[in-house]
């Protein structure tokens, strides 16, 4: 899809940076998202409300800005513009070495916003950006921070190719495409906490996990708070959100072994199994799901009766972990066995 009245520019940044395509005005509607996004986002002319002249923004009232803020404050609006803000350089460093590593298209900064005064990192001289300076009060506002002593970098990015969002409507779905391996797929079911999703995302990142899936009820990945606790794995991992049928689509396709972590105090209703390096090991040639439930309400009963149920032996009377913990315990134990070199 393209966008009308693009300008382009072939002028050079005053920091001899190269620039992208530059547009004044903002007009992507949610009405020209297609249902499953992971096909269209490169495909956009992204078009910034920020003249091309600017390269210094002071004031909170400023049209971009207000766009920025809105991208940060609102899950629908990041979505329909296919955009999300990345505050932090460690983040926004992070997603480039991994994409320079994997050597996957790079992720697309349409614009960087450095602090004023702050240096240029040296690790973004390598790549077309448009870097714009901003106040301490513009950078306070846009980060969510109380404290921006720590916040130097907030990067507008578009939203990566491995991330799809499929209509809840839509019957047939073509799964093969979610997952580039689904030996070890992560499934999330209405985890609403950001910072609990993002852990789990980093986690699953960090031990060699294929992808996740969303259930309905789960919170954005791009969300501020998300993206901060995953250290930018929301634009690492494939992410896929989606409906019990299209998880229970990619099942059937792939014959993929569903456990779910349980707290193991109630097994009135079926056996729940212990997680051990044993159980691990005779999962180790299949692919496996592991479907997470809920901060507050636990695992939805759907997936109680269609998932094979394991909890984490623990010492003394504590009934549960909370979910990122027991996650990341999960993720370990379960990991694919060429990525336990640490084990």
């Amino acid at each position: 899809m393209q966008c009308s009245n693009i300008i382009s520019l072939s002028t050079i940044h005053p920091r001899k940076l190269k620039v992208w395509d530059l547009h004044s005005e903002l007009s992507v509607g949610p009405s020209q998202i297609h249902t499953q996004r992971q096909s269209n986002f490169e495909d956009y002319d992204v078009k910034l409300p920020l003249p091309s002249h600017v390269n210094s923004i002071t004031s909170t009232s400023n049209p971009f800005v207000k766009h920025c803020h809105k991208l940060r404050q609102s899950s629908s609006y990041r979505h329909s513009h296919g955009s999300a803000l990345v505050v932090g350089a460690t983040p926004i460093r992070e997603i480039y070495r991994f994409q320079r590593s994997s050597q996957e298209k790079p992720v697309i900064i349409d614009c960087l916003l450095l602090l004023e005064k702050a240096e240029v990192p040296e690790w973004i001289d390598d790549f077309s950006v448009r870097i714009v300076e901003v106040s301490s009060v513009v950078m306070k506002k846009l980060s969510g921070m109380q404290s921006t002593e720590s916040i130097e970098a907030i990067a507008l990015m578009r939203m990566p190719t491995s991330f799809s969002d499929i209509d809840s409507e839509e019957k047939e779905v073509n799964c093969k495409t979610w997952f580039p391996s689904i030996h070890r797929v992560l499934v999330l079911d209405g985890v609403q906490d950001p910072g609990n999703l993002g852990t789990l995302l980093r986690s699953a990142m960090a031990f060699g996990w294929n992808g996740v899936f969303l259930l309905p009820g789960c919170c954005d990945p791009f969300n501020e708070k998300a993206l901060r606790a995953s250290r930018g794995a929301s634009f690492q991992l494939p992410i896929v959100s989606g409906t019990w049928n299209h998880l229970e689509s990619l099942k059937n396709e792939f014959q993929i072994k569903m456990l779910a972590g349980h707290p193991g105090t109630d097994e009135k209703l079926k056996p729940v199994s212990h997680l051990s390096q044993k159980l691990a090991d005779s999962f180790a040639d299949v692919p496996l799901s592991l479907v997470l439930g809920s901060e507050g309400s636990g695992l939805s009963e759907k997936s109680q009766r269609l998932c094979e149920l394991v909890s984490i032996p623990m010492a003394g009377e504590f009934e549960s972990l909370n979910v990122s913990v027991a996650g990341g315990i999960f993720l370990y134990v379960l990991q694919p066995k060429n990525h336990k070199s640490l084990m």
